[in-house]
């Protein structure tokens, strides 16, 4: 596999140069990513638990797809990218949520966009090298569970519900 190339920004989101992924995330340098939340039809969202090979929280629950944005490459074209990649689904509509930037981890500094869509449930083909597993929960059982076993969940998408439901949140908004 070839090596990954991800755009270097600086907190404005301007890129100023682009770097490996591995190098990006050894010195802590500021680069986009993007996430998606998809709905089947009675509201529910798309929840992935990471695979267990992830360097980055193993077998922790996520949204429906968490992606960097590829060098040169827009946060649509990457959210679209990882829909595919992730869970082998095409032609979705997703509209664009807020842009933020925030601290994901050690050397983990990111600008990112979250997009939502509507998915039909018997399209999913998930890639079992990233993703235990996929099922749906109600913002109902997303609140009790964040409340009650928040170190069920990556802590970027704690961040992403918070501001979601209102509450407070390290997601430092753009627009």
């Amino acid at each position: 596999m070839s090596e990954e190339y991800l755009d270097i920004v600086d907190e404005q989101d301007v890129t100023i140069g682009k770097e490996t992924r591995k190098k990006v995330h050894e010195v802590g340098l500021w680069h986009r990513g993007v996430h998606v939340f998809l709905f089947n039809k009675d509201g529910k969202m798309l929840i992935q638990k990471r695979s267990a090979d992830r360097a980055s929280n193993p077998l922790r629950l996520d949204c429906s797809v968490s992606e960097h944005v590829q060098s040169g490459e827009s946060y649509l074209d990457a959210a679209r990218r990882g829909l595919k990649e992730e869970l082998g689904v095409a032609g979705i509509q997703i509209k664009r949520l807020t842009k933020f930037r925030m601290n994901y981890g050690i050397n983990d500094n990111e600008i990112s966009e979250i997009y939502t869509g509507e998915i039909d449930t018997q399209n999913i083909n998930f890639d079992n090298n990233e993703i235990e597993t996929v099922f749906y929960m109600s913002m109902d059982e997303i609140k009790e569970k964040m409340q009650h076993e928040q170190n069920l969940f990556c802590d970027w998408f704690v961040q992403m519900m918070n501001w979601y439901f209102e509450k407070e949140t390290r997601l430092i908004l753009m627009d």
